[in-house]
């Protein structure tokens, strides 16, 4: 006999003790698709959860440069106001995303004047006078206020904001320093704060902390990432425009000269054609990899594509003496995806493999229905020498090509657009033995269908 039982329950269990409770909130930052916004707002949310529990009200900080800024609060206005919310979130049926959205409608209320409040205060960490609730995320150290009216360290516009005598400042740490602070206090219930409500506080202020610290490190490769992948860019556009651009200016310049023949400028203009649509095949590449947009493509049919792209002047001028076998099996099902992003795809397959495969050499197409994965097999095998072992894990890869005119974007577009539809492409082969590249398409029901 077994008991299936779900990874890290959803449902909210009020009468859990404070550290289940602490632990289950926080362990859905990880495994929510939550924004670090709404990672802290579950943070809030735990240590504001509970009917008598946890604590009534949280401020949260964020360090921004050298100043301590404000930039929530989460709690209820009212006794009344704190019952029925937590009679409507412990109802059954209701887990740890209902009550992180429920917060999240508390922190847009309108008529809440204290979030704005809040918002406004700011507190210089790099030399300026020591004030509380700075004062914490100075010294990396707890502060347990008491008797807050008369405490001398206490900045003045935040005691009128927070309006407690009682109050619990935690800094939010990381290897990194200070990411901010959380303040704490128990306004509606007037509970006292106890030390063991200190050392859970404390610990979803190392969590937070860390979040925030890799939250920043992830956005901080991402830029580095894009400004790599732009300065990439623009390199290879330079490289690859330069060449053209000087044939056309070194032609033209020869079509100038009177002493030019009639033989020769019309020669020069085939030559300055052909560099031109060079030009506007590097430009069509470079702007369609950024864009592949497919919101719900209808049912095609995969087959009169791959036929019509076979018989396409291009292709029957590239294949010369070389021989197209195409398998196409009965009956096959429509595919999800735009047709023209599956012509695309299925055009640079067939391009590349009648560049690599030498004459006398076969490229193989099969259509195949693959019922078990709900997919439609594209695949196109060429007999060329292969790829080395050395290069590829490198053949999705922006500008990277074995051929020696490539632009080494085709086979990214091709991935992109399998992937933007749901499907796949997988590559099979060694050096030597030639490439099949297949595309596995979800299968769609019949076309015309929606």
């Amino acid at each position: 006999m077994i008991e299936i039982i779900n990874f890290g329950g959803q449902d909210f269990e009020k009468d859990a003790s404070k550290e289940l409770m602490l632990l289950s909130f926080i362990s859905q930052s990880f495994v929510q698709p939550f924004s670090l916004e709404d990672n802290l707002l579950a943070i809030l949310s735990a240590l504001t959860s509970g009917s008598g529990l946890g604590f009534n009200r949280a401020m949260l900080f964020l360090v921004e440069g050298p100043i301590l800024r404000g930039r929530m609060w989460l709690g209820p206005r009212s006794t009344e106001e704190a019952l029925y919310i937590w009679q409507t979130l412990s109802k059954p049926g209701v887990g740890y995303a209902e009550i992180i959205e429920h917060n999240r409608s508390l922190l847009n209320r309108p008529e809440d004047d204290l979030s704005r409040r809040v918002r406004r205060l700011a507190y210089d960490l790099s030399g300026g006078p020591e004030r509380i609730p700075s004062l914490a995320a100075v010294r990396r150290n707890i502060i347990l206020v008491r008797d807050a009216g008369h405490e001398p360290f206490l900045d003045e516009e935040f005691r009128d904001i927070i309006g407690q005598d009682e109050f619990l400042c935690i800094p939010l740490l990381s290897r990194d320093g200070v990411m901010g602070e959380v303040i704490l206090d128990n306004a509606i219930t007037r509970a006292a704060i106890e030390p063991r409500d200190v050392k859970l506080a404390s610990l979803c202020g190392l969590v937070a902390g860390n979040v925030i610290a890799l939250s920043r490190m992830h956005r901080r490769v991402t830029d580095m990432e894009r400004m790599a992948a732009m300065g990439e860019l623009a390199a290879f556009i330079t490289h690859e425009l330069r060449n053209p651009l000087a044939a056309v200016g070194g032609f033209l310049e020869q079509m100038a000269d009177p002493r030019a023949t009639d033989r020769k400028k019309k020669r020069n203009l085939r030559i300055i054609r052909g560099e031109v649509k060079r030009l506007e095949d590097i430009l069509y590449k470079v702007a369609h990899i950024s864009r592949v947009d497919m919101a719900q493509p209808p049912p095609c049919d995969l087959e009169p594509i791959v036929r019509s792209i076979l018989s396409e002047p291009d292709v029957r001028r590239k294949k010369r003496q070389r021989t197209i076998v195409l398998e196409v099996e009965p009956g096959l099902p429509p595919v999800l995806c735009d047709p023209v992003y599956v012509a695309g795809v299925a055009r640079n397959l067939v391009d590349n493999a009648l560049d690599v495969s030498p004459e006398g050499g076969t490229v193989r197409v099969r259509c195949v229905h693959l019922q078990a994965e709900r997919s439609v097999l594209l695949s196109v095998e060429d007999s060329g020498p292969g790829i080395p072992p050395a290069v590829q894990d490198r053949i999705f890869t922006p500008f990277f090509s074995t051929k020696e005119n490539g632009l080494g974007l085709g086979l990214l577009f091709v991935k992109r657009v399998m992937e933007a539809c749901g499907g796949r492409v997988e590559w099979e082969g060694g050096e030597g033995r030639g490439s099949v590249f297949k595309l596995y398409f979800p299968a769609g029901g019949k076309t015309g269908e929606t």
